[in-house]
């Protein structure tokens, strides 16, 4: 594989002519109601005039970080009020929320979920990097919803933030977030958001570790929806090259960093010119895109 090749032939993302417009049209009201309800709650859009100030994430004005010791000291927060639109577009890093991939692409996650199942595609759900949680706790709600007895949703990630730069992979020099506190949640921790919601069982199983340690030998035999976060090329080439072949045919790749990161831009199309993929890349958002495996 190149370092510099040539992508000057790669198909641009394009939304026209959405397939996926219609995939909720079969479900109950109620089941809508209840998908859509979850999605707020796991952003906190629900709770945004209430969100609460994190110094970790957020720089406080003037010298106001001054006065951190003492409230934290008395157990007091300081609430402010959430971006909507920076929320809801996914661009921002909640201080509370499951998940901070936004409206568009959690609503992406259902449609893809539940034209999969609709349409009786075999295999499982999957998401590579999951940071707190959230899109894998919204797949679980999904085949609760439509009343699925056997699938199972994948939990994968390093839970220790993301990894050290691979020297095998030159688009990933210079991007060592290795170091960033917040994109380190543990296993345990997104158990528990899991059972905030009331969505964990035997059929949510957790991969810990490395993705590239962890998704070559992993136990799934079929896949319907792989939706891949890692950021990176390494992270993103080590999910694809693993688990894309055990998509089944009319299943769902889904890719949350294309429009966002470049390295993640790159893998996945040096993936697709590698393996002759020409199925049409569509767009989600500003950085979410999907293609449906032909079949």
């Amino acid at each position: 594989m190149s370092s510099t090749p040539d992508r000057s032939g790669d198909p641009s993302p394009t939304d026209r002519d959405d397939p996926l417009a219609d995939a909720l049209d079969g479900l109950e009201p109620a089941a809508v109601a209840y998908l859509d309800l979850l999605q707020r709650c796991l952003t906190r859009e629900v709770f945004l005039d209430q969100e609460w100030w994190d110094a970790d994430l957020h720089d406080w004005p003037g010298g106001a970080s001054q006065i951190l010791p003492l409230l934290r000291e008395r157990d007091w927060r300081v609430v402010r009020r959430g971006d909507p639109e920076a929320r809801a577009e996914g661009r921002d890093w909640p201080p509370t929320a499951e998940t901070m991939i936004g409206t568009a692409r959690l609503d992406n996650v259902v449609r893809c979920c539940v034209r999969a199942l609709t349409d009786g595609v075999p295999g499982d759900l999957i998401e590579t990097g999951v940071w707190r949680g959230g899109t894998t706790i919204l797949m679980r709600g999904v085949l609760r919803t439509l009343g699925d007895p056997d699938r199972r949703v994948w939990v994968a990630d390093s839970f220790e933030g993301l990894p050290v730069p691979d020297v095998r992979y030159p688009a990933d020099d210079g991007l060592d977030w290795s170091h960033v506190e917040v994109l380190k949640v543990g296993a345990d921790a997104v158990r528990a958001n899991f059972e905030r919601y009331g969505l964990l069982d035997d059929r949510v199983r957790f991969l810990e570790g490395w993705f590239a340690d962890t998704l070559p030998d992993a136990p799934i035999e079929q896949i319907a929806v792989l939706r891949l976060d890692g950021d990176l090329y390494g992270s993103t080439m080590d999910a694809l090259s693993a688990l894309e072949p055990k998509v089944a045919p009319g299943g769902f790749v889904v890719i949350d960093d294309y429009g966002g990161w470049e390295p993640c831009r790159a893998a996945v199309q040096d993936y697709r010119r590698d393996h002759g993929i020409s199925a049409p890349i569509r767009t989600v958002d500003w950085t979410g895109v999907w293609w449906r495996k032909p079949g």
